[in-house]
């Protein structure tokens, strides 16, 4: 099996545990919390491309 070569959000700060992390395949995404590696979210990338443009949309609800 291949090892993950995790790629760090470029919206986190400096810190090694502070950040999200994405991890790439031809057909799955995989994303973690740096200071929670071992716990991780599996999707694909029309779900993740769904859920992206929903945030950057939606009018925040106070």
């Amino acid at each position: 099996m291949p090892e993950t070569t995790w790629q760090k959000s470029s919206y986190s700060g400096s810190g090694d545990n502070n950040c999200v992390e994405l991890a790439a395949s031809d057909t799955t995404l995989t994303l973690r919390e740096s200071n929670n590696p071992t716990a991780v979210l599996h999707t694909h990338h029309p779900q993740l491309a769904a859920l992206l443009r929903h945030i950057k949309t939606t009018t925040p609800r106070h």
